[in-house]
């Protein structure tokens, strides 16, 4: 493994080969160390949650598999395990929180009735990790969303319960905001939808559209700390012929009801390009939240690496100078592999990814206002696959004091074995 000064001097290289293309590689380190990655609280035990009883996990349209050893069994462990991942992590980062991940105690406290004082464990861990809290209500997994629709079901009372559970989130979400003097983006989607052709499609969308204006008209709940995204998605288990929050369902809600739009780089057709629907949504809509996955096949949420779909996704970004438009967080969940390993290589990829589109070559060319034939940016795209940004990501590691290339592996295999093993 390299050492520090071997690290330094290939920066040292790699630094004047971007510096001769017009890259500051100073500037690039900077801002890829600033731009917070929210990581998701749900790799940790597998997306089981905490709630009390736990016979809710039917209705869902989310699964992880795989039978890995030293799955988080409570909070204090899940709150261990990330805490591992982050110090192995460089850069900014946040907590996004699920709801069923309440802390009751033995008490059993429904989704309507939770409150902020039933994630304070999580609150005093983030601020003892000095992270900011992000929020999602869920609505899955549980008996009430057995049917295949939650805000959109026309049984009147189970609707009311998920539009209060939508409230109770809001106002969660304010509390974390205010305790952490940063506000809380609280991320909406269910997974409302028929596994085969409905005879109506109206009617769902409708009432989707009705309970999230009833969820959304609580006027004591702030902007400022409550960042209301809503997420689409193409399908999912239970939902293969028809999903009620689509993306053009959600796009237009979003834009209409200024919300933000959620870009989940796995809830589209595999052919799709999520980098190009962000200048597009972006000339309309005032700021988006990105969900970095890897989906194969399908929606299946692998853990994140430095694919071309998510390296793309950031030369999009970084080409619009969009950086203050977006939020950036994780959405992946394997229970076949050590989970602390997938959330150091999920976030690592995505921040090596934010890092590669911060050292494009096309930005400082576009300021030369370099007049382009038409085979040369082809070219200029290759060449920019061969530059060193490897040496630029090691230097990153190094000035945020964690292990660079794949050393961190060692720390990984010595905490499963003095921890993760020893769990029955």
């Amino acid at each position: 493994m390299p050492t520090s000064k071997q690290i330094t001097a290939a920066y040292k290289l790699a630094q004047q080969r971007y510096a001769d293309l017009g890259v500051d590689t100073e500037a690039a380190i900077a801002k890829a160390l600033a731009v917070p990655i929210s990581l998701h609280c749900w790799q940790a035990d597998d997306v089981r949650g905490l709630e009390t009883p736990k016979d809710g996990v039917a209705g869902g349209g989310i699964m992880a598999t795989g039978g890995h050893p030293g799955r988080a069994r409570n909070g204090d462990e899940m709150r261990a395990d990330i805490s591992m991942a982050l110090a192995l992590l460089p850069g900014a980062h946040r907590l996004n929180l699920h709801a069923f991940y309440a802390e009751t105690g033995d008490k059993v406290v429904e989704r309507d009735a939770i409150e902020p004082k039933h994630f304070s464990r999580w609150l005093d861990w983030a601020q003892s990790e000095d992270l900011g809290l992000d929020f999602n209500p869920t609505y899955f997994a549980h008996p009430l969303a057995n049917s295949g629709y939650t805000l959109s079901s026309a049984d009147d009372e189970i609707r009311n319960f998920w539009i209060q559970h939508g409230k109770a989130s809001r106002k969660i979400a304010q509390h974390f905001a205010k305790k952490l003097k940063s506000p809380c983006v609280n991320n909406h989607w269910v997974a409302d939808g028929a596994k085969d052709d409905p005879q109506d499609r109206f009617g769902p969308r409708q009432r989707l559209a009705a309970a999230y204006d009833e969820i959304f008209a609580d006027k004591s709940i702030s902007a400022k700390h409550c960042v209301d995204a809503v997420e689409g998605k193409l399908f999912g288990i239970g939902s293969e012929a028809y999903t009620v929050g689509s993306q053009e369902f959600y796009s237009n809600y979003a834009l209409t009801r200024d919300k933000v739009l959620c870009l989940d780089l796995g809830h589209y057709h595999p052919t799709e390009s999520v980098a190009d629907k962000v200048s597009a949504h972006l000339e309309f809509h005032k700021k988006l939240l990105l969900h970095t996955s890897r989906p194969m096949r399908w929606d299946s949420d692998h853990v994140v690496t430095l694919d071309d779909a998510v390296r793309n996704l950031f030369l999009e970004i970084a080409r619009g100078d969009a950086w203050d438009r977006i939020y950036v967080a994780l959405d992946f969940f394997d229970a076949s592999i050590n989970r602390v390993a997938a959330y150091v290589t999920g976030t690592r990829a995505t921040r090596q990814a934010i890092l590669c589109g911060l050292l494009d070559i096309f930005p400082p060319m576009a300021k030369e206002q370099r007049a382009f034939q038409p085979h040369e940016p082809l070219a200029f795209m290759e060449l920019t696959r061969a530059l060193p940004w490897g040496a630029v990501w090691d230097e990153l590691c190094r000035r945020a004091n964690v292990p660079a290339g794949a050393d961190w592996l060692d720390d990984v295999a010595a905490y499963e074995s003095q921890v993760l093993l020893n769990r029955d």
